[in-house]
């Protein structure tokens, strides 16, 4: 029993692995992939990124949902296979609309596997192992993000860009071969699959929405054409909203959002994780255009941050269960915040990385480290036992849409033109600066000095969401 319930462990973390890698990666190889569809501009290329965003957070829900209907084995198997296929399918992309077109599917498997593979893990092990097995599933994800930068730019400046997905392909055999043999199933036939009309309404109005963004710099700010996408984007974001008050089969409970601590979270996870893509993609265009450093160099410049993360994120959870999450997530904000603002005062033209860049990345390092986890951990405390799941999915799709955001406000400001000046930079240090303490301001109405317990984790939280102990 032992052996099946770590077998499950390992399959379900390295899925969890490859697919967050996958996405730290596209972040140094995208320079690179850039110079191979140069006819294509940086604002189209910019969906190479962002189509995964949106589709894997619109898809997240309803893959969580139809995994506990039809079986989480199934689901999981079925998500990597598709995750796997699809990215040897980029890996081969012959042109920027089939790579972007092929993401798409690659999130769509994504979105199956990431909630499945976690019920897999509950499922296998005792409630008094739960907490280690889910801590071990969770850190692949932080393992990604300090691995990512370092290993994807050996990756890309060796082999290229292509391998950046090629690199999935031992893992989703594993996965999927193993999976078959070694995978118990577990389901819950009470489940409903939401209606398609409100997962279709929510993609669409992120699409558009991220379009008005992209598009800007093309058509301007305050062009016609920007200004009507936006709109467009807003009405299908309330029609989704009346949709979902009024359909049986919701792909969001809205009344989630009456729960103030959930409310503020998740206000605050759009916020910092728009602040957070911004940084890791300015950083390493930053690196590349500015300072010509190789893709390589790159990764290995901003790997101190990621990995000031996974390093910090186990203590900050065990001093928020002792003082609560509240004072850590106000410092944590203004802390990030001030990343930025050191490089607007120091950051420039001259390449001097220990003095200039380093510091501030060790200091968005801390950021995180404080903010990310706990805004996780304030939403799933704050979610009623009968709605952990849906309510983590809720949590965990927020992100991405703040990461969509992000990618594209950084390309509408630095463009195509003027990648390697000074002063467009600048303005994505304000962007971060803004975005840090904007979250610690949304964090103020939460109440979290009495943390408490809870007997049932959330099916898709990481494991920094589970409460303070």
């Amino acid at each position: 029993m032992a052996n099946r319930s770590n077998s499950t462990l390992l399959i379900a973390s390295l899925a969890t692995l490859a697919t967050f890698l996958d996405t730290t990666i596209l972040y140094v190889a995208f320079p690179d992939i850039t110079a191979t569809f140069a006819r294509t501009s940086a604002s189209e290329l910019s969906w190479v990124l962002n189509a995964y965003t949106i589709v894997f957070a619109a898809l997240l829900i309803p893959a969580g949902k139809l995994a506990d209907r039809v079986g989480h084995r199934r689901v999981f198997l079925a998500g990597s296979l598709v995750f796997t296929m699809a990215s040897m399918a980029c890996g081969f992309a012959p042109s920027a609309e089939l790579l972007i077109a092929f993401r798409i599917v690659q999130a769509g498997g994504a979105a199956a596997l990431i909630p499945a593979s976690l019920a897999l893990v509950m499922h296998a092990f005792t409630h008094e192992q739960l907490p280690r097995a889910v801590a071990i599933w969770g850190a692949a994800g932080a393992v990604a993000g300090a691995l990512g930068p370092t290993l994807g730019a050996a990756i890309v400046e060796g082999l290229g860009w292509r391998w950046a997905f090629f690199i999935n392909l031992p893992v989703g055999v594993y996965t999927v071969l193993a999976g078959r043999k070694g995978l118990q199933e577990s389901s819950d036939p009470t489940a409903r699959v939401p209606s398609p009309i409100g997962v279709i309404l929510i993609a669409a109005a992120a699409g558009l929405l991220s379009y008005s963004v992209v598009g800007s710099d093309e058509f301007g700010w305050l062009s016609t054409r920007t200004v009507a996408v936006a709109l467009a984007g807003l009405a299908v974001l309330v029609v989704f909203v009346l949709h979902q008050q009024r359909t049986s089969a919701p792909a969001l409970d809205l009344d989630l959002f009456r729960l103030v601590n959930f409310r503020w979270a998740n206000l605050a996870t759009l916020s910092f994780g728009t602040a957070f893509s911004a940084l890791f993609f300015g950083s390493i265009l930053f690196l590349t255009n500015v300072w010509d450093w190789s893709v390589l160099q790159a990764g290995f410049g901003v790997a101190p941050g990621p990995i000031t993360v996974g390093l910090l994120s186990p203590r900050v959870g065990k001093l928020a269960g002792r003082i609560g999450q509240r004072p850590l997530l106000i410092a944590g904000g203004f802390l990030f915040a001030g990343s930025a603002v050191y490089r607007l005062v120091l950051l420039g033209a001259d390449a001097d990385y220990w003095l200039d860049y380093f510091p501030s990345m060790l200091l968005s390092g801390v950021g995180v480290a404080c903010v990310f986890p706990q805004l996780s951990s304030v939403a799933a405390q704050a979610l009623p036992s009968g709605r952990a799941g849906v309510g983590g999915a809720a949590v965990q799709a927020v992100r991405p849409f703040g990461g969509t955001f992000g990618v594209a406000v950084t390309v509408a400001i630095l463009g195509t033109s003027g990648a390697a000046r000074i002063g467009s930079y600048d303005r994505i240090w304000w962007l971060i600066a803004a975005g840090g303490a904007c979250t610690s301001i949304l964090v103020l109405p939460m109440r979290t000095s009495r943390p408490r317990t809870s007997a049932v984790p959330s099916a898709l939280s990481s494991p920094a969401a589970r409460p303070p102990r």
